[in-house]
């Protein structure tokens, strides 16, 4: 697999564009990282990510949440995100495959929960997770203040983003 930094390197700059904006939904990101580029190894593209994502704000945020799909609009869509399909999203979730039922529900219910409470989807890390353990996240983040709750939900934007960066293939 080449290397991510020169995959980005490579691209046009609309090219690059289309590959950060599949890491990460924020605009401003985006232009940030591309006024970066060329990036001279995968530790600069990842620093580089560090630092323009830690220049932004709530709005960013909102906005890179926004690029993820919404656990919970119904149990069908839900069960969508489980299956092992091609792609990152399911290889970042690929732990919650074969849920049952209620679990199913639960997770749906906690969702929109804390959509209620907070104003944005539920972000986090997936990968290696089950769909009890998702769970159980979820609930636990759910007693949070907002301002403590959107700091933690940008962190797992950040690990998701990073992730996403290390395969960034057009």
């Amino acid at each position: 697999m080449p290397e991510p930094e020169r995959v980005l390197n490579q691209q046009s700059e609309d090219g690059a564009r289309a590959l950060l904006a599949r890491c990460c939904g924020a605009r401003r990101w985006v232009d940030g990282m591309l006024a970066r580029r060329p990036f001279a190894s995968r530790a600069a593209l990842f620093d580089a990510a560090d630092e323009v994502w830690a220049g932004l704000g709530e709005d960013d945020y909102l906005e890179a949440f926004a690029h993820h799909p919404r656990i919970g609009e119904d149990l069908a869509a839900l069960r969508a995100r489980f299956p092992d399909s091609a792609g990152w999203a399911s290889a970042e979730q690929a732990g919650a495959q074969g849920a049952d039922e209620a679990t199913l529900r639960a997770l749906r219910d906690a969702n929109r929960a804390y959509f209620d409470r907070f104003g944005f989807i539920f972000i986090v890390c997936a990968s290696g997770m089950s769909a009890h353990e998702l769970l159980s996240a979820l609930r636990a983040r759910l007693a949070n203040e907002r301002p403590r709750e959107l700091a933690i939900a940008a962190g797992e934007q950040a690990k998701i983003t990073r992730l996403r960066l290390e395969r960034p293939s057009p």
